[in-house]
Parts: C-alpha cells; sequence; structure tokens
C-alpha cells in the first residue's frame, strides 16, 4: 500500500508518498510512471492539496443497502449521480465557508471516494479494476435546503456544488480492499456516522465498469461513493469535521457558519 499525496512547499507543488511524518517526492507523472528520488519533505513542512486535480466528480446517491431501507428506496442497478464542479474542490486542512446567498442548513455526508489512474470508457470487470488507482476520504458538504426547494426540479448539483462542497483527501490509498474499511464521521469531537464499505450496494469495481458507458472517465478523476445512515448538519459557529478512514487518513476541515 502507499499514501500518494500533492502538497505545497517553498511556493512549489509537487507530488510524493506519505511514509509516516515525511513525503518522499517523487517525479514524473503520479499515474503513469512516478519515480521516487532521494529527496524527503517533513509532512509538517507542507500544505497538503488535494491529492488529484480531477476533470470531473461524480457523485452517487442512494448507494447503500442500510441507507436505502432507512428511507424505504428501490436499490439502483445503475449509479445515480450528480455532479460537483471544480470549483467546489477542497483539500484538508481548509476551511469549507457558508455560501453568501445562502442562510439555511449545511450538511456533512462522509464518504470514501474512488480516485482513477487511467482513461475508462466502455470498460468490462477487469478493465475498471485497473482503471482504479485508489481510495480517498469525502465530505459532500450539502446546502440540504436547495435540494427540494423547487417542486419542478431537485437541485442535487446546486446544493452540492458551492465553492469548497467538494471536500476531499488527504490522500489516495493504493493497493487496499475498500470492503475492508470504514467511513468515520466525527463533528466537533462526536462520531456521527460509523459505517462499513461492505455495505454498498454497487461496489467500486461496478461504479466504474458502470459510469464509464456513460463517460470517458480520466486520470485523476474522483468517485464519491455515497453516504450511509449519520447523515446530518453543522449547527455550530464553528465546527470542525473530520471523515476518517482507517488506512487512508483523516479528512479534518473547519466549516464556518
Amino acid at each position: 500500500m502507499a499514501l500518494w499525496v500533492r502538497y505545497e512547499h517553498d511556493g512549489t507543488m509537487g507530488f510524493g508518498t506519505l511514509e509516516g511524518a515525511a513525503i518522499t517526492v517523487h517525479g514524473g507523472d503520479m499515474f503513469a510512471g512516478a519515480v521516487a528520488t532521494d529527496e524527503k519533505i517533513p509532512l509538517a513542512a507542507v500544505k497538503l492539496l488535494t491529492p488529484t486535480v480531477p476533470t470531473k466528480m461524480p457523485a452517487l446517491w442512494n448507494n447503500y443497502h442500510t441507507m436505502a431501507d432507512k428511507m424505504g428506496n428501490a436499490k439502483p442497478t445503475h449509479p445515480l449521480y450528480f455532479f460537483k464542479p471544480a470549483n467546489s474542490f477542497l483539500g484538508t486542512g481548509e476551511t469549507i465557508r457558508r455560501p453568501a446567498a445562502y442562510d439555511g442548513t449545511v450538511g456533512y455526508e462522509g464518504e470514501i471516494g474512488i480516485g482513477g489512474g487511467r482513461n475508462c470508457k466502455n470498460a468490462d470487470v477487469d478493465e475498471a479494476a485497473q482503471a482504479i488507482f485508489g481510495y480517498t476520504c469525502i465530505n459532500d458538504v450539502t446546502a440540504v435546503e436547495i435540494i427540494s426547494s423547487d417542486d419542478s426540479f431537485a437541485q442535487w448539483t446546486r446544493s452540492k456544488g458551492f465553492d469548497g462542497f467538494g471536500v476531499f483527501g488527504p490522500a489516495i490509498a493504493t493497493d487496499i480492499d475498500p470492503a475492508t474499511l470504514t467511513v468515520r464521521t466525527i463533528l466537533n469531537g462526536e462520531e456521527r456516522q460509523n459505517y462499513p464499505v461492505s455495505d454498498m450496494i454497487l461496489p467500486p469495481v461496478e461504479i466504474v465498469r458502470l459510469l464509464s458507458q456513460d463517460m470517458t472517465l480520466e486520470p485523476g478523476d474522483v468517485i464519491c461513493c455515497g453516504t450511509n445512515v449519520g447523515v446530518g448538519t453543522m449547527k455550530e459557529p464553528t465546527n470542525t469535521v473530520e471523515i476518517v478512514i482507517d488506512g487512508i487518513g483523516t479528512l479534518s476541515n473547519v466549516y464556518e457558519n
């Protein structure tokens, strides 16, 4: 397993593998021919960026058995998704801010995300598996009251696409079995979500296979796999929200109301 990160150090951006409290700097292309150098940088000396720069971020809804059963939803056979735009992408340690034009409740959704590593179009199962570079932590931040604010059109993209609402990181973990992982969300020191990734209706390889029928998935793209029970809102003037997946890391941000 390796933990891949992007960082800024002394005004320069780079990438490498996180090993304990240090980053081993790499050259080349993270997804094709990355080469380790002899340089190591202390983690404390860098600002971590989003671990990839996606061209797009499809985000799934209704993809966990427990949540679907609780809500009385039918189980999908193809991913049900919206998109997070590029302006929404935010890394660990950054501040999530309330949109100036919205005064309603803002929610958190802890998720696991799939990081793509190669072009993928109309893939079979083997090709879909090979297209997955690794996995990351997601906070699918949501302006809750916007989704159903218009009876004629559910506004999923608008409610979830504000600047800073597509939070992911701190790393992409490779060579890890997502079915063994657990997603936890901790809000202001209190655990709010704790669910196994194995509860997914459509598992990661199947998500990639099916989405590749709809669009070309590209290196660096991130797919949010949906959330499970325990979602809620961030009500305090200042909120610390952490998405924790052991084996990947902790995505930690402050949300300011």
